[in-house]
């Protein structure tokens, strides 16, 4: 049988019929522990569900496929970065992190991993050579964000990769996904997301992923998951799960709305610098008024995150990337980012008039 298409996997990825009573979806298994037949003697994996749980272990065998790697499952994407940089990195390492990032991530490595010894350099990843010219012998990991987080920025991940020498290269796909970006096609070696966003897709779970293409990195990060213990409930995996049948038809309209948003705010009075990357429902535009602006919409709610099949508008500089502040990565006070939902977008649009007109 041919490769079957990605519409048909993202349905099947990581399903199998419930072995007790054939329920095409499977039970949640909402249990802390598992009856052992001897002492050590535990079935596949499951002994204890920090460890391994049968409801994460579905999901992270669907994101494996949907990715073309090895899946490991967190309690957030904060988690999953935090897990994958430590199994990779050692105090005294150095990693390349981009100039225009998400707020938490890089609360992370300078203001908690910075602690432990870990290096950084800053850079503008849409500049090739800047990064090859950062990259150091000691180099272990270059961290991309493509689009980045919140001005939509896109990198060239392969021509990262030939500049990489030693290091890994970890690409967080949250804003792209696998439907419109496949990182190890690439070169990448590791992927992550914020399943929270686009794959659970519905603002009702909290949950991270990092999926490898080497064994033993995924072994080290599953030492880690297990070691610190960030892992998911069994009912957030299986609203994760759940929602990532519906990926590309969601996909796909988040796509309509913002293209349609986008085409209007580029002739909206006060409007400039609006971005979009061709694909997912991310937005961003910059007007005088943007605080303003942001309160007043009334489908789109003011909210943090992104990725829900509702649509949400945020001021970062106030909002998402306080934390940024005062760094290179500080964010424009005028700078508004839409997560385009699935509604209709002329209402889309009707909304963002009315607010921008004031």
């Amino acid at each position: 049988m041919s490769e079957r298409r990605f519409a048909t996997r993202v349905v099947h990825a990581g399903l199998e019929p419930d072995p007790a009573f054939g329920g095409v979806v499977p039970a949640i298994h909402q249990a802390s522990t598992y009856v052992q037949r001897a002492p050590g003697d535990f079935v596949e994996d499951f002994d204890y569900s920090r460890s391994a749980n049968p409801t994460r272990t579905a999901l992270e065998r669907a994101l494996g496929e949907l990715e073309n790697g090895l899946g490991s499952a967190f309690s957030s994407g904060m988690a999953a970065e935090h897990a994958l940089i430590t199994a990779v990195a050692n105090a005294g390492s150095h990693i390349v992190i981009p100039g225009d990032l998400y707020g938490g991530t890089y609360r992370l490595v300078d203001k908690v991993l910075t602690r432990w010894g870990i290096e950084y350099t800053m850079v503008d990843q849409t500049d090739v050579q800047a990064v090859a010219d950062a990259v150091r012998p000691d180099t272990k990991l270059i961290w991309i964000e493509t689009p980045t987080n919140p001005n939509l920025n896109t990198v060239d991940v392969a021509a990262v990769v030939a500049v990489k020498q030693n290091a890994l290269v970890a690409v967080d796909n949250t804003f792209a996904t696998p439907i419109y970006q496949r990182p190890f096609d690439l070169g990448a070696d590791a992927v992550v997301h914020s399943t929270t966003k686009y794959l659970g897709g519905h603002s009702d779970a909290v949950g991270g992923a990092v999926i490898v293409r080497d064994k033993h990195i995924h072994g080290a990060v599953r030492f880690v998951q297990n070691s610190v213990g960030a892992v998911p409930g069994p009912l957030d995996c299986f609203l994760v799960h759940r929602g990532l049948r519906t990926l590309h038809l969601r996909m796909a309209a988040h796509s309509e709305s913002a293209r349609m948003v986008t085409e209007w705010l580029q002739t909206a009075p006060g409007v400039y610098d609006v971005r979009w990357p061709g694909y997912s429902g991310m937005v961003s535009f910059r007007h005088p008024e943007a605080t303003r602006i942001a309160a007043a919409t009334k489908v789109f709610s003011l909210a943090e995150s992104l990725g829900g099949v509702e649509s949400l508008v945020e001021v970062p500089q106030a909002m998402t990337h306080q934390s940024v502040e005062d760094s290179a990565a500080a964010v424009a006070p005028d700078l508004v980012r839409l997560s385009c939902g699935i509604e209709a977008p002329e209402d889309l649009v009707d909304d963002l008039a009315q607010a921008i007109g004031g």
